[in-house]
């Protein structure tokens, strides 16, 4: 869906899904799956054991905003993350996911790995020049002007399901860890600093318009109550809380 601005042009309109996040029990998680498994189907790039490993470096300014946001509890907020699946380090993908309240929208572009190098030794107007993605333009600018910087890994296991006619994504995300080891973020044998108490995990429920019915009775029989709940923020937490043990020890 477009609009028309006075000169003719057409300006796409953000589309914002609903995303509902939850911290669990393993436990309660387990149960939850196995209501899932008789109403939806697992996400298509699943492995044998219907999970699959994401890795994702996160960038933040020089004043950590996207940090401090979600302190302060903001309702209007994005992050700029690069991205790959199990150990694929060649296929990466850049995405800016914009936060409004319990409300997202994300998009993302393909990133070579030349691309990925240039970014990280400073010379992300080289990669402004050479590209025609908007995305990747945008994100070089505000490299550039807004001082932003590469700052935490995140790591973990995600279980997804999905419903594809109303575009329904339930995603169960295990073992979520943190790592301030960037320049091992290619290689994936950085250290992992483990971001919630043992057996807890998160799960996120993303939909476009209205969850039906039968959805919600299969999360209302499993699930507590829903929660603000940022992977990069508790990470960094975690990273400095740890820093802070080493000191001490």
């Amino acid at each position: 869906m477009c609009v028309q601005s006075d000169r003719q042009e057409e300006i796409p309109i953000k589309k914002y899904r609903s995303e509902w996040k939850y911290c669990e029990e393993e436990a309660q998680l387990l149960s939850l799956k196995e209501r899932l498994t008789a109403v939806l189907n697992y996400d298509s790039y699943a492995g044998e054991n219907g999970k699959y490993e994401i890795h994702s470096l996160y960038f933040d300014d020089y004043k950590d905003t996207c940090a401090r946001v979600n302190v302060a509890g903001e309702g209007k907020r994005f992050k700029y993350r690069i991205r790959y699946y199990g150990n694929d380090a060649e296929q990466l993908w850049l995405e800016k996911k914009e936060k409004y309240n319990s409300y997202c929208h994300k998009r993302k572009c393909a990133l070579t790995t030349e691309e990925y190098e240039l970014i990280m030794i400073g010379r992300a107007m080289d990669v402004f020049w050479n590209t025609d993605e908007q995305l990747l333009k945008e994100f070089c600018v505000d490299i550039v002007t807004k001082r932003f910087l590469p700052r935490l890994i995140i790591n973990y296991e995600r279980e997804a399901f999905v419903e594809t006619i109303t575009n329904i994504r339930i995603t169960m995300d295990y073992n979520i860890s943190a790592s301030d080891e960037i320049e091992r973020f290619l290689t994936g044998d950085y250290m992992k600093i483990p971001v919630l108490e043992k057996k807890k995990h998160v799960l996120e429920v993303k939909f476009d318009d209205v969850l039906p019915s039968y959805i919600k009775a299969v999360l209302q029989a499993s699930i507590l109550g829903q929660r603000s709940f940022s992977k990069y923020y508790l990470g960094r937490m975690a990273v400095q809380e740890k820093k802070k043990y080493n000191k001490i020890m």
